[in-house]
């Protein structure tokens, strides 16, 4: 009895799915340094900000409670994107035996193809984070001086004017960071929690964070950022930042940047009839965005 095509394929894709894998994780997966991951059963997704309460008020003995109201201040919207990407290899080539060099070549080009796409897409958050052309759920960019509140007021997760990244910057930041507060105007005591520079900067970032010393100066003072820990989690470098300017800190605020997975990394393999080609193909779904733009600040540099 023959061997037909269908037979051919099935015992040629475990192979190929092994290849891909290895080729993908190799590739990296610098997005995961910036968001929180969660997975999606929907066609897009909503996250609704709340305001909370204002601070409680002291009781005067014998009068009523005090009652506060809490309501939405606004929705992030996530819109899933799929990405796919595939190629096929013709009848003849299988005939001639050259499916196993030339699938094992373009398996791994399609490998880094669906990679590279992930962290462009990734990064372009931040990329275009300081542009009015892409506004949050709030009305205005990821980094903003003017984040609307309900009680009236306004957070700023970026510095006034654009500044690069130093000693001062690093600090004015953390201060700043200190300040926020949450819808009502309590404050939330936040936190950075990790750098994240592009390569141009990743020898500044190294000498800020570890230095033991105070960079740049002939003071004996220690290096107040390592000292008393302000960046707990380091640096990061991103490599699709396109800004050789550009800083960012990502803090301990919840449910700020965040990843929805719909459809996970995914591969397959069929016979087209009419031609005989062998077609392999990858494909995932997914979307990137922020739901509360305090999960990050940003600066755009001088």
């Amino acid at each position: 009895m023959a061997i037909s095509r269908a037979q051919l394929l099935k015992e040629l894709l475990p192979g190929l799915n092994a290849l891909f894998g290895l080729e993908y994780k190799q590739y990296g997966e610098e997005h995961k340094e910036i968001y929180e991951t969660e997975t999606s059963e929907r066609s897009f997704e909503e996250e609704t900000k709340l305001s909370g309460f204002s601070a409680a008020p002291v009781k005067p003995e014998g009068q009523a409670i005090a009652y506060d109201n809490a309501q939405e201040a606004w929705t992030a919207r996530y819109n899933h994107e799929t990405i796919a990407l595939g190629f096929s290899i013709t009848e003849e080539a299988v005939e001639d035996n050259l499916y196993d060099s030339l699938s094992k070549r373009y398996t791994k080009s399609l490998a880094r193809a669906m990679a590279y796409t992930k962290q462009v897409k990734g990064a372009a958050v931040l990329n275009n984070g300081f542009s009015a052309s892409y506004p949050g759920g709030d009305g205005v960019a990821l980094f903003s001086t003017a984040h609307p509140l309900v009680s009236g007021g306004t957070n700023s997760n970026r510095p006034t004017v654009g500044a690069d990244l130093n000693e001062t910057s690093l600090e004015a930041a953390v201060i700043q960071i200190a300040a926020w507060t949450d819808e009502r105007g309590l404050l939330i005591a936040a936190k950075p929690r990790k750098l994240v520079v592009p390569p141009a900067l990743m020898f500044v970032a190294k000498r800020l964070l570890d230095t033991e010393l105070r960079v740049a100066t002939a003071d004996n003072d220690i290096n107040a950022l390592k000292a008393m820990g302000s960046i707990p989690e380091g640096y990061t470098v991103n490599h699709f930042l396109t800004d050789t300017n550009a800083w960012f800190l990502r803090t301990d605020v919840p449910n700020g940047m965040k990843h929805f997975v719909r459809t996970p990394l995914a591969n397959s393999m069929d016979g087209d009839f009419d031609t005989g080609n062998v077609r392999y193909k990858s494909r995932e779904r997914y979307s990137f965005g922020w739901s509360d733009p305090l999960g990050m600040y940003g600066s755009p540099g001088a």
